[in-house]
Formats: structure tokens, C-alpha cells, sequence
């Protein structure tokens, strides 16, 4: 197990800081929302903090199918969860990780999938044996829906079951830096689980089922 790259443009999530002016990394203007929006930058593997504008100039997705080719891609807003999928209790063991949340995504540049949990030290990176990951496509719709290098699918294992959503990639590395933030001892303490609970109530809230029927 190796630790990932950590996105520079979150560091935000992961320090304390001095209050200062949130800038668009890209042209340099002012961000008057704390939530604003960000890219990510493929080549680097990094996340960007973004303007309205700069998101929707340098966006290249737009849901078409070549949109891998820019450097440049703005992270979507969705959340979409599959109360039916099908990953159980050997697809989970399957994919070794040490802790109860991961998430996973396609790297366009690595050209295959990146498989992440947080830990004290930050974004962790598990190696991922194909057919755990073939596991988890299987088992759960949300698989076809999922954008490469914007968004991830995010795992819990809670209560005897797993939950399954898809979410943008930037709320991931947010789950991280705040684990990060408020680790302590082993299994990371009340304060860390207690985040933890809020943030997947919050994402449970915001999650809808996608639209079609299962591919």
C-alpha cells in the first residue's frame, strides 16, 4: 500500500490556515463562496480551485464521449446512490481495505483504476487487484454512470452492510482531510467517526437514483 498524491488545491481541507482570500487558481479572481468550484487538473492528478467562469471555460465534459481529452475538467455536482446494488460481504474483503470507508476511481492518465482510503497520514492508496474492482462494478448501476477522474464511487462499510454512493471526487478528498484533522488512536476516535456519521448523512440527504433502468 503506497499513499497518494495529495491534491494541492485541497489543502484547504487538511490545514489550518490564516484567514486570506480564496482565488481562482486559474485567473486569479476572487471566490466569495467557501464552496466554490473545482477542477481537476488530469496531467497533474491534482484538484484546482475554480471561478464560474474559468470552471466552465476549461470544462470539457459536457457529457460527450470523448471527455477525457481535456487537461482540464470540472467536477460535477451529482450524488447518486443504489440501495439495490449487490456488493457483499466477500466483494468488500475482497478489495483489503484496513478501514470501514474507500473510494474509487478511473484515473484517465494511470489509464486504471485508483482505489483510496483515508488514514492519519491522509489519502491512502490500496492496490487494487482487477478482479476486486470487477467486483464492485459488477455488483452495483452506479458503475456506468461514473465520470473518470471527476467523480468516485464512495464505500462504507456500516451496521453489518455496505453503503454505496457516486459523488464528486472533491467531497472525498474532504472526507480525508477531515479524518485526517481528527484522527486519534487506532480506529480514529469518537470525534472521527462522528464526522464521518455527518458526512454520509449529509451525502444520503443530497443522493438521488439514477434515471433508466440497471445496466
Amino acid at each position: 500500500m503506497t499513499r497518494a498524491p495529495r491534491p494541492t488545491g485541497l489543502r484547504r481541507f487538511t490545514t489550518p490556515r490564516p484567514p486570506r482570500e480564496e482565488r481562482c487558481e486559474l485567473c486569479g479572481a476572487q471566490l466569495a463562496d467557501e464552496r466554490h468550484r473545482h477542477l481537476v487538473d488530469v496531467d497533474q492528478r491534482a484538484l484546482v480551485c475554480a471561478c464560474g467562469p474559468c470552471s466552465q471555460l476549461m470544462d470539457r465534459s459536457g457529457g460527450s464521449q470523448d471527455s477525457g481529452r481535456g487537461r482540464f475538467r470540472a467536477v460535477p455536482g451529482r450524488f447518486l446512490n443504489d440501495p439495490g446494488h449487490r456488493i457483499d460481504d466477500q466483494a468488500w474483503e475482497s478489495l483489503r481495505i484496513p478501514v470501514s470507508v474507500a473510494f474509487f476511481f478511473r484515473n484517465s492518465a494511470l489509464g486504471r483504476p485508483v482505489a483510496l482510503y483515508p488514514s492519519p497520514a491522509g489519502a491512502t492508496e490500496s492496490e487494487l487487484e482487477e478482479s476486486a474492482w470487477s467486483s464492485v462494478l459488477d455488483a452495483t448501476r452506479l458503475a456506468a454512470h461514473l465520470e473518470p477522474d471527476v467523480e468516485a464511487l464512495l464505500l462504507r462499510r456500516h451496521e453489518g452492510r455496505t453503503e454505496c454512493f457516486l459523488v464528486p471526487i472533491d467531497l472525498c478528498y474532504e472526507l480525508v482531510g477531515r479524518m485526517r484533522l481528527h484522527w486519534q488512536g487506532f480506529d480514529g476516535g469518537a470525534e472521527a467517526r462522528a464526522d464521518l456519521d455527518a458526512l454520509f448523512a449529509h451525502v444520503r440527504e443530497q443522493a438521488r437514483e439514477p434515471q433508466g433502468s440497471r445496466p
